[in-house]
């Protein structure tokens, strides 16, 4: 699965620190013991987004001859998202926030750069190639070049189109248009029906917010922008209240969002958009991706992820908790039949460290281990079910017979075993001792196991 994202990168910073007492020429605050975390934004975001979440992702964006667009190209390239630079006339745009305690003080823009050069060889390649195509308009240029809208005009893959106010329309034939309830309002350029409150409100302020009744304000928000984009679809975001999805002359389908409070929505639409491009690429359904979006938006603001069964995607994890300076705990299984048993062992787990990654072994794997039989339940499915449960941050599938080659590339620093063993038993114990890691033992729900369960099932 090839996933293109062609749009405006950024570089955002966020400064972290504390302040404890007010400057002596000014009544502001004093914020020392920064650190300094730097990290794709715009564009870069979702494609860091999807190739974090197993896609194989290529970035189409100008950057900028400079340092921010230096440290910004390293980001990418740290995730394994492809770069075709076309080249930015300016500076690398830069979005700086100064944090105490997790909340934003101030933020600091520089950088200006729009435009860009036009699209190269390469970069046309890669969306001849490409499975689906993600535009994130960040509204500098890159999606408004002519060449690129050429190509894209060209394509044959579906386009998701995250538009922008300052940015163009997208192209015709669009298979999903993402605009937030704001947006949509803006550039239809309908009012509110009578009496909608919340969609004056949004109109006039921030959809993130928009209570339920905004509903109807965006489904015709949505209807009017399909006939004028002549797009497929349009998927009306409404923040905290999930989303509308306009296809056709039928119902609008409305998908609510799980509730999630005192979080940061920074970023939200980045995370649906990428998700919703990722579902298409794999095949599914403009309504089904667009479920998928939802929660995977709630799950990013929540500071969540939906992981994927990617050894790479686990990478990722593991690198963002060192960085951190926070503890990496693996444990591993073939999870046939997950049980309580099974859940419990990865709560157990979880609760060692900051993180939790789950090495599954492959259906062949499986094979060699339990029989011609085995597994019930396939290696995608499996995964996908693991990845849901809260204690999981990750899940990554090795082929071998058990799980020390893995270990080696994720070299976590706690490996955990639930059962009746003894440390000393576990092959893997060796192995994590190559790098100072350690191998414990966490308690597993007796009477509890997948054999078992296949044998009630076969007498039932």
């Amino acid at each position: 699965m090839s996933l293109v994202v062609v749009g405006d990168a950024l570089l955002d910073r966020d400064l972290d620190g504390r302040a404890e007492r007010l400057a002596p020429d000014a009544p502001v605050p004093v914020v020392d013991g920064i650190a300094d975390h730097p990290r794709a934004g715009g564009a870069g975001l979702a494609a860091t987004l999807a190739a974090e979440g197993g896609a194989d992702v290529t970035l189409i964006c100008a950057l900028g001859d400079d340092e921010a667009g230096r440290v910004l190209h390293d980001l990418l390239l740290r995730v394994r998202v492809r770069v075709c630079d076309l080249g930015l006339r300016g500076t690398t745009p830069e979005k700086v926030r100064v944090r105490v305690a997790g909340r934003p003080l101030v933020r600091l823009d520089s950088g200006g750069g729009t435009g860009c050069g036009p699209l190269t060889a390469e970069a046309d390649h890669a969306l001849r190639s490409a499975s689906a195509v993600l535009v994130s308009d960040y509204g500098r240029g890159v999606a408004a070049e002519p060449t690129v809208r050429a190509a894209l005009s060209r394509l044959d893959a579906p386009i998701v189109w995250d538009p922008h106010p300052r940015g163009p329309d997208p192209v015709p034939g669009a298979m999903l248009a993402t605009p937030n309830l704001k947006e949509a309002l803006a550039v239809a350029g309908d009012s509110p029906p009578p009496g909608d409150r919340a969609g004056a409100a949004a109109a006039d302020g921030d959809a993130r917010g928009a209570p339920p009744d905004s509903l109807a304000a965006a489904e015709a928000a949505g209807r009017s922008l399909r006939a004028r984009w002549r797009a497929v679809n349009v998927c009306v975001t409404r923040g905290s209240h999930g989303a509308v999805l306009v296809s056709g002359d039928g119902p609008a389908l409305a998908v609510p969002a799980p509730e999630v409070s005192g979080a940061d929505p920074c970023g939200a639409g980045d995370a649906f958009a990428a998700a919703a491009a990722a579902r298409l690429a794999a095949g599914a359904l403009p309504s089904e991706a667009v479920r998928a979006a939802v929660y995977a938006a709630s799950e990013f603001v929540a500071g969540t992820k939906r992981v994927s069964h990617r050894a790479g995607a686990a990478e990722a994890v593991v690198e963002r908790v060192r960085a951190l300076g926070g503890t990496v705990v693996a444990t591993g299984g073939c999870f046939d039949l997950l049980h309580a048993g099974h859940v419990r062992m990865l709560e157990a787990s979880r609760a060692l460290g900051d993180c939790l990654i789950v090495c599954l072994n492959s259906d062949a794997s499986v094979r060699r281990l339990k029989g011609p039989d085995r597994p019930l339940v396939g290696q995608d499915d499996r995964a996908a079910v693991l990845a849901a449960l809260a204690s999981v941050d990750a899940v990554a599938v090795f082929e071998e017979d058990d799980p020390r080659a893995i270990l080696r590339g994720l070299r976590p620093h706690v490996w955990a075993k639930g059962g009746d063993y003894a440390v000393a038993d576990l092959p893997e114990a060796a192995v994590l001792a190559e790098w100072g890691g350690r191998a414990v033992i966490v308690p597993y729900v007796a009477g509890r196991s997948t054999s078992r369960l296949i044998e009630v099932a076969r007498v039932a």
